[in-house]
């Protein structure tokens, strides 16, 4: 299996004495962070999408072989709420194409408010291009059905396993190849860490889960916990 461990985000001040050292300016972040990490996942495009021009240059700043995932539109996954999703995903596609070889998988984090829908997500999935992976994040209960299962076994998108506060927030569903973890909050101090027996059940779930492929990312970046406990995930891993 092959392992790409890195964090939700790079740019959080906390992170200097973490993983910036003291002098390093902000511009040279993404620089640094890429001589740790070889992987990150891109939220600012869930926020403001950038232009096709900055993903080229974040392409430029990071070696050959990193790999940036990005988090989906907003607009598209809380807005428009899957629906009509053409012109959005159109318009996210066009953009992180900017990254070339660098583009890893395109994640959609429902809302919690959004119930099952089962034609808006087929309708939704089906517009990307065929070559790109995407991930799906359901929070709402309703989604845990046969249906969801077959539409995403059927292109290929896996369901993102994900924590919250030790405590799995979906069913582990294999639903292709490749996986896709994410880890917002651990229970262990200093908050929002994840404590090594936490660390260490998740690196036996992803073991275990007979991927070709995976990518796992920590989201509790306050304090530079992300920062720990991807570092530790990758040696345990």
């Amino acid at each position: 299996m092959a392992m790409l461990v890195g964090t939700s985000g790079w740019q959080y001040a906390d992170w200097r004495g973490v993983l910036y050292p003291e002098g390093v300016p902000q511009r040279l972040w993404l620089e640094t962070y890429a001589e740790t990490f070889a992987t990150v996942e891109s939220n600012n495009a869930f926020y403001r999408l950038p232009k096709r021009e900055t993903f080229a240059g974040w392409s430029e700043r990071t070696p050959d072989g990193f790999v940036m995932a990005v988090k989906a539109s907003r607009y598209l996954t809380h807005i428009r709420r899957l629906d009509e999703p053409e012109e959005p995903v159109a318009r996210l596609m066009a953009a992180a194409a900017g990254l070339g070889g660098s583009l890893g998988p395109v994640l959609l984090q429902l809302p919690p408010t959004l119930r099952a829908d089962h034609g808006r997500l087929e309708r939704c999935l089906g517009c990307f291009p065929a070559e790109v992976r995407v991930a799906v994040e359901f929070r709402h209960d309703s989604w845990w059905t046969a249906g969801t299962r077959e539409i995403l076994e059927a292109r290929q998108a896996a369901l993102c396993w994900a924590d919250r506060r030790n405590r799995p927030q979906n069913p582990f569903w294999r639903t292709a190849p490749w996986g896709y973890v994410r880890l917002h909050e651990g229970r262990a101090a200093p908050g929002p860490s994840y404590g090594d027996a936490a660390l260490r059940t998740w690196a036996g779930r992803v073991r275990e889960a007979g991927w070709r492929d995976a990518y796992v990312y920590f989201n509790n970046d306050p304090g530079g916990a992300a920062v720990r406990n991807a570092e530790r995930f990758a040696t345990l891993i």
